[in-house]
This record gives C-alpha cells, structure tokens and sequence, in this order.
C-alpha cells in the first residue's frame, strides 16, 4: 500500500481518476482508471471507507472546528464521493447543511443514498453525476452542464490526483467555494502498513518492496492522465495558489492492532489479491510466491489467519479558506 492509497484503507476513501471517484488504489488496485469497474468495485470500497469510519468522524468533526460557530454551513459537496460514507459522515457532523455526494459512477451513487436511507439521513442527502475534471467547470464531459453549484464545505479524497491538471483542479474547486468556505482535500499520507518486516515467509522487507512497485505504478498513472501537468505536490502551496487563505493542515492515524477482525482481514485479501494480479511483472517469483502464500484462504499463514496482521494508516487532509467578500475587497 502506499502513500498515495485511498483504500487507506478512501478514504474513499477513497476513493478521482478522471471520472470522479476518490477512491482506492491501495495495495494492489492499480492506478489505471480505464480498466476498472468501479461497480463491481463498490463493496469493497465500502467496507474500506466503513474502516476508517474513526478517522472520518474524528476529521468531520476538525473540520467544525475550523470552520468555527458562526459559520452558518447551507451546503457541502463531497467530490469523487465513491460510494458515500464520508457523505454521511458530513451529513451527520452538519446536521443543518444539504450535503451532495458528486461521483461519475452512477452504481456508486446509488449506494449512496440506500446508505443515506439507512442512516436516516435521506432527507439531506442528494447525489450528482459528473464526470471529472469537466464538471469542476460547469460540464460533465459530455458538454453539458454539470450544475454543482457553490459551497460552504468542499471535501475531496484521493481524486484531484487522479486529474490531470491538479492545479486546476484545485483552482476549479476553490472557484464553487462560497466566501468563507472551506476546502479540505486528502491527499498524502503514509504507506499503509499491515505486516512485520520479518513474515516467516520469503525475504524480510515485503511491504516496502510493495510500496516501491505502488510508485512505479502510480507514476505510470499520472503520466497517461489526459493533460498530465507535473507539479511539485506541495499541497499548502497549491492551495495558496488556488486563491485560498487560512491554509493548514493535519494527520490522523488509523490503528487497528493485532489481531485484526473479520472484516479487516477480507478488506487487505481483497487488496493484495488486487495487488497480485496487477504486480506480476514487477515482483521476483520469491514475492509473488510470497503473496500467493499470504492470499491462500486455508494457509495458518496467510492474511485471513496469521496473527501478527495488523492495519495502521495515516490519513493527511490539506485545508484553505476562500476570503470573505470584505476581506477580498480590501486586499
């Protein structure tokens, strides 16, 4: 898994790649946005952003807090929302606000209202389909009008680095930002980690050599990106550059230790299945064997049972404000 991942386990969360989803390519999902179907995907992105569930609660509420209580919050746009949970999360930390999930995969967001319907929360929660960068600016890829409209809250997860340009897409969503609004973007991160250097299996130091193949593939990713624009990933400077103020940011760790539940050992056998099929060039045979015995359902020493697995990720979220009308005026 590696810095870049959504499945972070999303945040999706992911969790982007160009047609507005935020979500994962964690260990193994690969970085090309054209060869996956994001339907099918859907549970697994799920279960990934139900994972985090306590960081996004704990970063919802971060983002109350920066905002401030005098900052009356009408509306939120979650964009590249995947399947919805931060979209809920958002809902329910801003009881007040209608919140709009925007994602370009229909399926996806029709999971994200059966999970609004779920939680009760039906009632503020609306999606929008746009394709992604084209409806940042008014269109979703098909020229027509994407109709997002303004905001008090933006949030993103790991889709701006799916878009080419990312500059842009920082500049386009700072631009639907009502004055005083708030950007907040997950980008960055630490490479997850879920095993010891020493498995018992193979030579020591498996995740790192993983995460260096995630690198490879995530520069391959960007590169063929329709108008790909290299940038320094500066965040906090690109943020400033998208016109914003007030720009921070901050870390929160998910930490599940030793031995992990259920769910948390089907979400990393899905990913390393992912992983195992999209890496096979680019491990020696001694990894890939090493995966095979880690993804091996009946093995004591695979991911499904081995004791020693364990999930700990850092999530980044990169935030600007965009200047109230008086304060614009008198610069």
């Amino acid at each position: 898994m590696n810095p870049h991942s959504d499945s972070r386990p999303g945040h999706g969360h992911g969790h982007g790649h160009g047609h507005g989803h935020g979500h994962g390519h964690g260990p193994g999902q690969g970085h090309g946005h054209a060869d996956i179907d994001w339907d099918v995907m859907a549970a697994q992105l799920e279960r990934s952003g139900e994972l985090q569930l306590p960081v996004l609660h704990r970063t919802a509420a971060r983002l109350n807090e920066l905002l401030g209580p005098s900052t009356d919050v009408r509306r939120i746009l979650d964009v590249g929302s995947g399947p919805g949970v931060m979209t809920c999360v958002l809902a329910e930390a801003f009881a007040g606000a209608e919140t709009v999930a925007v994602d370009g995969t229909p399926g996806l967001l029709d999971r994200t209202l059966a999970r609004a319907e779920r939680l009760g929360l039906g009632g503020r929660v609306t999606v929008r389909h746009a394709e992604l960068p084209g409806g940042l600016h008014g269109a979703d890829g098909q020229g027509t009008d994407g109709g997002l409209g303004t905001a008090d809250v933006i949030w993103s997860s790991k889709t701006v680095h799916h878009l080419g340009d990312q500059q842009d897409a920082l500049n386009a969503l700072a631009a639907l930002l009502r004055p005083g609004g708030l950007l907040a973007v997950a980008e960055g991160g630490l490479p997850v980690r879920f095993l010891p250097r020493d498995i018992g299996i193979g030579t020591p130091g498996l995740q790192a050599r993983l995460d260096a193949v995630q690198e490879r593939s995530f520069e391959t990713m960007r590169a063929e990106l329709p108008g790909s624009v290299p940038v320094v990933e500066d965040w906090p400077a690109m943020l400033r550059r998208a016109g914003l103020s007030g720009v921070g940011g901050f870390t929160y760790l998910l930490d599940l230790p030793a031995p992990l539940d259920g769910t948390a050992r089907s979400f990393l056998h899905t990913q390393l299945t992912r992983l195992r099929e999209n890496a096979s060039d680019l491990l020696n045979a001694e990894d890939l064997g090493t995966l095979d015995v880690l993804l091996d359902p009946e093995s004591q020493q695979g991911i499904l049972h081995r004791p020693d697995a364990f999930l700990l990720s850092a999530t980044t979220v990169f935030t600007g404000v965009r200047a109230a009308e008086g304060e614009r005026s008198a610069r």
